[in-house]
């Protein structure tokens, strides 16, 4: 049984159950933005400490969640933490699809519309009165990371098959 299918049964809510979803969907969320940023021709160097372009707020948040991710990787589990980590990885996506949106290629729309669901999902996950918690919340949070893997698939931005 996945930690996802562990959580959302109730047979399992322990933090490392909890991690194991939310790691998932973190480093499914931070490989399509690497992979779209890559798409639409931004680097981690094109990031800036104030963000003054499109463009430099992805490599920003492209940036940021790489640190997230290393935090994640060091730290115990929590599931609040591990949820934001998800969420912030879920954000950078979405930036980094407003800018391969911008070159209006097939499929570039729904894209856009799926990783901005996926971003709202997955920090409706991390918020709330139990924060990464929430078996439904987490449920609809991976579901809409499929999803937007999927678009983005679609779209030319990735490769088919990623995360």
């Amino acid at each position: 049984m996945s930690g996802l299918e562990e959580a959302v049964t109730g047979t399992s809510t322990s933090a490392a159950a909890l991690r194991r979803i939310h790691a998932d969907r973190a480093h499914s969320a931070y490989d399509r933005a690497v992979a779209t940023c890559r798409h639409a021709g931004i680097t981690q160097e094109a990031a800036q400490l104030v963000p003054t372009s499109p463009v430099g707020r992805a490599g920003a948040a492209l940036r940021l969640s790489a640190g997230s991710l290393d935090a994640l990787a060091a730290s115990t589990p929590d599931p609040a933490a591990d949820a934001r980590c998800a969420r912030n990885a879920a954000a950078a996506a979405a930036l980094a699809a407003q800018v391969a949106a911008s070159h209006d290629t097939p499929g570039a729309a729904s894209a856009l519309r799926a990783a901005l669901a996926a971003s709202q999902a997955a920090a409706a996950a991390a918020g709330g009165t139990a924060p990464g918690r929430n078996a439904a919340l987490n449920a609809a949070a991976d579901e809409a990371e499929r999803r937007a893997v999927a678009a983005a698939g679609a779209a030319g931005w990735i490769a088919q098959g990623l995360s």
